[in-house]
């Protein structure tokens, strides 16, 4: 085994308390392991790395002298902690729990990029620290899982007591990409395969897995829905995106962002699994409309999932989740009656709506309350986009 975990005792599992609900949206400013004296006035500070929690309510902002929680509606600053040298490049929410897991980064550091420190704000204090022998490349949670992606594996531990529980093995992935599903009754992870542009799904309740071909080109992105039914992926080459069954790996819609090759930054699913964002390097974000739609019992559970964990009670097992047709479209080329004659190209569904950011910083984009499209950017810029049009753009650093 590859990495050592060392933990505390009296272990407090997730929750959901007010430390980033802040009932009067105070700012709380408290270091790790530093005395009060070592905090910094903010002057010199520069953003690393963002990251979405689980339901895109919340998302995380590591910096060269700590990190920084923000709501995203309203939009505020709820929760930071600075350090006299403390960079993070990786911020893991759990939804709006009290765990958070931090991985050094940066030049300004004294946690090494190999270890993932689980830091518990309900206690003060770091519960555990799993150390690796190669740089951490991502980490995910789930409330009864601790998911470590390294460049070329995945450990997955217990949340309870941190012991390892499975290993996956993968094809290069500097990225780290990795996700999960988040309904309490059903734990699906994908990650990229051992082969180019494939895809591994985990059922691990199902004890099934499942490998999807989903593209030729190297895996660039991907996301699972909160119940892990439905995966949205795109490759290195950034034209395509696909939306696949992950039981069946069935490829259930196709659609284009462009025709000449893009880095896609990220992809993501609305809650109610009606639309689909994607950001690029080209400085658009551009909003498909899906096809596939959940039904049955599982889709009221897409609306109770957008409140965090507590809140789901799914009753079924997504292998009784049924996928169906909707009736949304998106715009289609004037020559797609030639299908089958003219190119591919000539067929492709396009998004219905985009919005435009500048090129030369990275945006993340999710999905908010109220068919709202939230974008953040590396350059400390978040905006709020309805979905058919408007903008409000608030500037967090």
């Amino acid at each position: 085994m590859s990495s050592i975990v060392s933990s505390s005792p009296g272990l407090h599992p997730p929750t959901r308390l007010g430390l980033l609900d802040s009932p009067h949206g105070e700012v709380l400013s408290i270091p790790l392991d530093q005395p009060e004296s070592s905090l910094r006035d903010g002057d010199d500070t520069e953003l690393l790395s963002v990251f979405w929690n689980q339901d895109y309510g919340c998302f995380a902002a590591g910096t060269n002298h700590g990190f920084r929680i923000y709501s995203c509606d309203p939009f505020q600053e709820t929760f930071r902690r600075d350090l006299k040298t403390g960079g993070f490049g990786i911020v893991e929410m759990l939804f709006r729990s009290n765990m958070v897991a931090l991985v050094g980064g940066g030049t300004n550091t004294h946690y090494p990029s190999n270890k993932v420190v689980i830091w518990d704000d309900h206690l003060d204090r770091c519960i555990s620290e799993l150390t690796f022998r190669s740089n951490v490349c991502a980490v995910r949670l789930r409330n009864d899982r601790i998911v470590v992606v390294l460049e070329h594996r995945i450990y997955v531990y217990n949340f309870k007591n941190f012991k390892l529980v499975h290993q996956i093995e993968t094809l290069t992935n500097p990225k780290g990409l990795c996700c999960l599903s988040h309904h309490l009754n059903t734990f699906v992870l994908a990650c990229p395969g051992l082969q180019r542009g494939q895809v591994c799904i985990e059922h691990f309740d199902l004890k099934v897995t499942k490998f999807i071909n989903a593209h030729d080109s190297h895996i660039a992105c991907l996301t699972l829905t909160m119940d892990g039914l439905l995966l949205a992926t795109a490759s290195t080459k950034g034209t395509l995106i696909r939306i696949f069954n992950t039981m069946d790996g069935s490829c259930l819609q196709e659609v284009r962002r462009g025709a000449d090759k893009a880095e896609i930054y990220s992809i993501a699913l609305s809650p109610n699994v009606r639309w689909l964002a994607a950001s690029s390097d080209k400085g658009t974000i551009h909003i498909f409309s899906l096809k596939v739609q959940v039904s049955g019992e599982n889709a009221r559970d897409y609306n109770a999932s957008n409140q965090g964990p507590a809140a789901v009670h799914n009753k079924s097992n997504a292998v009784d989740t049924l996928v169906s047709q909707n009736t949304g479209s998106n715009p289609a080329s004037s020559f797609s009656f030639m299908k089958g004659i003219l190119p591919r190209y000539f067929s492709s569904e396009w998004s219905f709506a985009q919005f435009h950011v500048p090129e030369a910083s990275r945006f993340l984009v999710g999905f908010g309350s109220q068919n709202t499209v939230v974008i953040v950017g590396m350059d400390g810029r978040c905006s709020f986009d309805p979905v058919k049009g408007g903008e409000m753009t608030q500037q967090a650093y």
